[in-house]
């Protein structure tokens, strides 16, 4: 076992290294949320389809529920079925670690080169994938589910399917869709570690960069949150 650890121990600790940074990023966004609810893109998109909600079922406006539920719908479809094509890429990958071995590791300076790590890797890759497939899955199950409710008239009063029910409901699809796409993001380190350790750390530092600038809401929205929490003076 020790001499396991000390062949794959820059591999595992690049790993170790990458999968912490995004934890860490994700937990900063999280405390960042806590503070100021609009702090990031997805936070103020959660809102914005709350209000969209209540705008659609008081003012019956079907048509606009149809078509923007159905663009949502399209584009959760086209990621799953992308993430499909890419979990048969690299099942196939997976066939020819043999002969595309001394290719791959050409520029893989300190990291491991055993048949047995690539597999590994490719393992972590495909589950990652299936992730991002399960979600975006997920994401068009639910949209279905709010084109139904969202087309109940007010009228009918039901307890159930009140525009706050039916938010929550759309909502969750977001998050289902957000978590698949987070998925997708992180399969650049991933694709990256194929060539080696070091490619992964340097490919996890630039998605930070990337998703932090993706992530941040306008700052002119946190001003305005600012400036309507800050006590009035009498």
């Amino acid at each position: 076992m020790t001499s396991l650890f000390d062949i794959y121990s820059n591999d595992l600790a690049s790993f170790c290294v990458s999968m912490t940074l995004l934890i860490a990023y994700q937990l900063y966004l999280a405390r960042k949320v806590r503070k100021n609810p609009y702090y990031t893109v997805q936070a103020v998109n959660v809102l914005a389809r709350t209000v969209w909600v209540e705008t659609v079922m008081k003012e019956g406006k079907d048509i606009l529920a149809v078509q923007t539920l159905r663009n949502s719908t399209m584009a959760a479809t086209f990621l799953a079925s992308t993430a499909v094509l890419l979990i048969i890429g690299v099942l196939t990958l997976s066939g020819q670690g043999d002969k595309l071995e001394n290719t791959w590791h050409a520029l893989n300076i300190i990291g491991a080169k055993h048949s047995e790590l690539w597999l590994g890797k490719l393992l972590i890759l495909l589950l990652d994938l299936f992730v991002a497939f399960f979600n975006f899955s997920m994401a068009i199950r639910v949209f279905n589910h709010v084109g139904y409710l969202i087309n109940v008239p007010l009228s009918l009063n039901h307890k159930m399917i009140c525009p706050t029910h039916v938010a929550v409901h759309l909502n969750r699809a977001g998050k289902f869709y957000s978590i698949g796409m987070r998925a997708y993001y992180f399969t650049v380190p991933l694709v990256f570690w194929l060539f080696g350790p070091h490619f992964m750390l340097l490919a996890t530092l630039g998605l930070i960069v990337v998703l932090y600038r993706l992530d941040r809401a306008p700052k002119i929205l946190a001003a305005d949150y600012d400036a309507a929490s800050r006590p009035k003076a009498d």
